[in-house]
């Protein structure tokens, strides 16, 4: 049995924990910042046993240091990003798998917000966390990589399982829908996801995790494929990575 924990941080991040019942084993995905992850460790009775980066940018990792010194957990990350990662105990490679707790996680290679970016898909939790590639309504700025590769990257997790929850790591779906509605008015899903984001934030309760079955139905950086798309973008001949690029600049501009 894996629990998922979601942990707000910084201004709009989020950190994960995983938690294995059986074995008592914790993982972390990502570390923006130490304190409020050690809260929830400390407030659950958890003692953290490993922490999975899926990309080298310091929203991401700037807690790793201090978590490693309080708790010794064990840190994986890509082997092509190890150069400008905190000190890992585990290089991971794209295409591989890893055990945790008697869990298959499998490494994901999703280049384009950076070049070495990985995303972890665990089955067992019905968990994908994908960092700042696929994001709830959005991806990740191209920072490092083409939009060719971002493309590619988000079809290789369009693949999983629609009932899959997509960890990402930004509370940025508002702003996102707001974009995601200049592309397609008339997406009745859209609308409803709109409606149920604005009653989430005005809660306070966190938009992410969501489910790639959402994503699928409303996400326009999944949705370049589609002759309705092209066709509201007048780029009903383009291929299907150029459409992509094209709504990735106006987002950019937006």
């Amino acid at each position: 049995m894996l629990e998922l924990v979601t942990i707000p941080c910084l201004s709009d991040n989020y950190a994960f924990l995983l938690h294995d019942a059986k074995s008592g084993k914790t993982a972390l995905i990502d570390a923006p910042e130490s304190a409020p992850i050690e809260a929830e460790l400390a407030k659950r009775g958890w003692s953290l046993s490993e922490i999975w980066l899926t990309h080298h940018h310091w929203d991401h990792i700037d807690g790793v240091a201090d978590l490693v010194a309080t708790t010794n957990a064990r840190v994986v990350g890509a082997d092509a990003d190890k150069h400008r990662l905190p000190p890992l105990d585990q290089a991971l490679v794209p295409g591989a798998s890893y055990d945790f707790a008697g869990h298959t996680v499998e490494v994901l290679d999703v280049p384009g917000h950076t070049i070495g970016h990985i995303a972890l898909y665990v089955p067992a939790a019905n968990a994908a966390f994908t960092g700042d590639s696929l994001m709830a309504m959005g991806c990740g700025r191209l920072f490092e990589g083409r939009p060719e590769q971002m493309w590619d990257s988000l079809q290789r997790l369009s693949k999983l399982p629609p009932d899959t929850l997509i960890c990402s790591g930004h509370e940025y779906t508002a702003g996102n829908i707001s974009f995601a509605i200049t592309i397609e008015p008339e997406n009745d899903a859209l609308r409803a996801r709109r409606e149920q984001v604005e009653t989430a934030r005005a809660e306070r309760r966190p938009t992410v995790p969501s489910l790639l079955s959402d994503e699928l139905e409303t996400n326009p950086f999944l949705r370049a494929h589609l002759s309705s798309v092209k066709a509201a973008l007048h780029m009903k001949t383009a291929t299907d990575a150029d459409v992509f690029a094209e709504i990735r600049a106006r987002k950019d501009d937006f």
